[in-house]
């Protein structure tokens, strides 16, 4: 969608009817598109590269304290219990994700205030003082603390967010896609490949469904328009005429994906991205369409095989 967005208004300026600059917005869409793959790889990596320097900070955390002139006693006994967590040595020993973040040299992205800002926050917490008032290690507890580090000393934390905000222009556009990476990673963190960020055929979908949705511009809004009823057309949100596209696109082009699916997923990105009317806007157009091309049988659909 945001793909398509960034070059609509190149399609409305020079049209789609001439096949060589049909072709150009093409490559204009794979090219942004493959750039937000990257870009969501990079801050993934780099929220669980935060997440785990947090937790490696109790040992930075401990030396210096016990470097000072006259360490108390206190000073001496800082628990670095969370640097050897269980979980976090999993994701440290991953070598993909050590090549990650070499390869797209993702260390210069961390500030060294801001990891000594949260740990310092983490020990205020009664997570972490429950953490290590325990000695024995449980993988439930293990992942559990690094979790909270992740959502609620990182992603909750407004001040954090307004400083990756500054850094990476457009965070609000990732911060969904990025917390799902994240849940997605707690939940089961095998096997994760940080070098191959999507799978090939996820990345094949996406480009087709873009080129399908450019290439059939035409006949897709050919098919909308009337159901618009006493909406303009050049007055719809360009957002809602987009996901609409795309919508009967994978309706009409799609025989894999179930027409029930295809709805539901563009309502929640009209809700998410578009004005408060729009999931209700989107949802009633593409029903009606589907009514309609069903009854001429123009859907059609298969089982996927697994």
């Amino acid at each position: 969608m945001q793909s398509l967005y960034a070059v609509d208004a190149y399609a409305t300026e020079s049209g789609a009817g001439d096949p060589q600059e049909l072709s150009e917005m093409e490559r204009n869409g794979i090219r942004i598109l493959a750039e937000k793959f990257q870009r969501s790889s990079d801050l993934f990596t780099l929220m669980l590269l935060y997440t785990a320097r947090v937790a490696q900070f109790s040992e930075t955390n401990a030396r210096q304290r016990a470097s000072k002139y006259l360490p108390t006693e206190a000073d001496m006994q800082v628990n670095t219990k969370i640097a050897g967590n269980t979980f976090l040595w999993e994701l440290l020993e991953n070598t993909t994700f050590s090549e990650k973040v070499k390869e797209d040299k993702l260390e210069r992205f961390i500030d060294e205030d801001w990891v000594k800002k949260i740990y310092q926050s983490l020990l205020k917490s009664e997570e972490y003082e429950q953490y290590t008032s325990v000695q024995e290690r449980t993988p439930a507890a293990e992942k559990q603390i690094m979790q909270h580090i992740w959502r609620r000393e990182i992603l909750d934390n407004a001040d954090f967010e307004e400083f990756i905000h500054d850094e990476w222009v457009g965070w609000e556009d990732d911060k969904e896609m990025v917390s799902m990476l994240m849940d997605n990673f707690f939940r089961s963190n095998k096997n994760v490949n940080f070098l191959s960020f999507i799978s090939a055929e996820k990345r094949e979908y996406a480009n087709s469904l873009l080129r399908t949705t450019l290439q059939k511009d035409e006949h897709l809004m050919e098919l909308i328009k009337p159901k618009l009823k006493n909406w303009d057309a050049d007055r719809v949100a360009q957002i809602d005429l987009i996901l609409l596209k795309m919508g009967v696109a994978e309706m009409l082009y799609f025989p894999t994906i179930p027409t029930k699916v295809t709805i539901n997923e563009y309502i929640e990105i009209a809700k998410n991205y578009s004005t408060p009317q729009s999931g209700q806007f989107v949802n009633g157009v593409l029903d009606n369409l589907l009514k309609e091309l069903m009854a001429a049988n123009k859907i059609r659909k298969i089982e996927r095989s697994k």
